[in-house]
């Protein structure tokens, strides 16, 4: 039921959106008085009147969907302009990943964000690595599209009436898409394009972290676990700005390091350390953190802690993604072995995610999850 409501309204929001833009157009445009707009709108049938909105809305969702692919298609291209290397295209869900040099198709999302594009930066000293045409290539490809979408509704007659209204929810839906990667602010708990390139233009550290996510994000995504990367890519964790999501990151991944080398008790310290900046960290970090906070209570048999932790809405959070990481059915094997003391479905968890593993996006992750509940599940007699 909840569902049908959501879309009941989805379409009442768009029937408003649609009926909206095609008065805009009649009116801004081809320059119709209200009245005059009004009362045409009156000699239409019901039938009439839905198809109307209908195809408003379908121009509407397409107009969205190509502004998303040119606001990543700017953010690849600026990169790999400048050096970068081509790692990974997601568009909503549907993500495009080069495999073995071939083009692969995955499903992969991230709340908060329509797409992302990842790219690994270039081999050179920090100074030198470019990171502002990659940042703000999204912003650049919106509006330059926005203002070659709008050129034609004011230089061109004659244009049919749908293909007017197109181009201007066209050039509205890029303006938008501009202004709200372009001015600083978090979407969904995540920094925007602009609030990256605040954060960059702060100070080094900032762009030393940038460099070394997308570095470690392109070589997980590619097969390498992070035990097998360079420690001191890992170093920048102490003294961080938890405020600063560029650094609190480069926590996350030291914790996740020690996580991979089963260093139990230093990861479970290393992770504590993240939470008590809860305050500070942005909330997907921070539930991140606290499904691996969860992880280290389990297999370091602190009982109390990891009831504590294991709340309502982390349980939602893990159900939530556990088919799109590896890393929510390593939880849930150890929730099963440790917390449930279920062998069976431990194992069965982890013999499922065994012949999933293609199927992830993070190579490297799933890698990590399968050996990491292999050690637990053996060291419980399971395996």
């Amino acid at each position: 039921m909840k569902k049908i409501l959501n879309l009941a309204g989805s379409f009442i929001v768009g029937a408003c959106i649609g009926a909206g833009g095609m008065i805009g157009v009649r009116t801004l445009v081809i320059g119709d008085s209200l009245d005059s707009v009004c009362s045409r709108f009156s000699e239409f049938g019901a039938l009439q009147m839905a198809g109307v909105f209908l195809a408003a809305i379908l121009l509407l969702l397409l107009s969205i969907f190509l502004q998303v692919i040119l606001h990543e298609g700017g953010h690849l291209v600026c990169g790999l302009a400048t050096g970068y290397r081509f790692v990974s295209f997601r568009i909503f869900s549907l993500t495009f990943i080069r495999k073995d040099g071939k083009l692969c198709i995955r499903r992969f999302s991230i709340a908060g964000t329509g797409g992302q594009c990842l790219l690994a930066p270039p081999e050179k000293p920090l100074a030198y690595i470019p990171t502002a045409l990659y940042n703000l290539g999204g912003v650049l490809a919106n509006l330059s599209a926005a203002i070659l979408a709008f050129l034609p509704l004011l230089a061109a007659d004659g244009l049919p009436y749908l293909l007017k209204f197109f181009l201007l929810t066209f050039s509205l839906t890029g303006l938008f898409l501009a202004l709200m990667n372009g001015i600083p602010m978090k979407i969904g708990g995540i920094g925007n394009d602009a609030d990256n390139m605040r954060l960059l233009l702060k100070d080094s550290k900032s762009k030393q972290a940038l460099v070394t996510q997308l570095r470690v994000n392109a070589l997980v995504q590619e097969g390498m676990r992070p035990k097998d990367m360079p420690a001191e890519w890992f170093g920048q964790a102490e003294g961080i700005d938890y405020k600063n999501a560029l650094q609190a990151t480069i926590a996350l991944m030291h914790a996740s390091r020690l996580l991979d080398l089963e260093e139990w008790e230093a990861a479970h310290h290393a992770f504590g350390r993240v939470m008590d900046h809860r305050h500070e960290v942005i909330g997907l970090l921070i539930k991140e953190t606290a499904c691996e906070l969860l992880f280290t209570a389990l297999v370091t048999n602190k009982t109390a802690q990891a009831e504590e932790l294991y709340t309502d809405e982390l349980n939602a959070y893990i159900r939530q993604y556990k088919d799109v990481t590896s890393s929510k059915q390593r939880l849930l094997c150890a929730l099963a072995l440790c917390r449930d003391k279920d062998a069976a479905k431990a194992k069965e968890i982890y013999d499922t995610t065994c012949r999933r593993k293609d199927k992830y996006l993070m190579q490297g992750e799933v890698r990590s999850d399968i050996a990491l509940m292999k050690s637990i599940l053996t060291a419980a007699n399971v395996l």
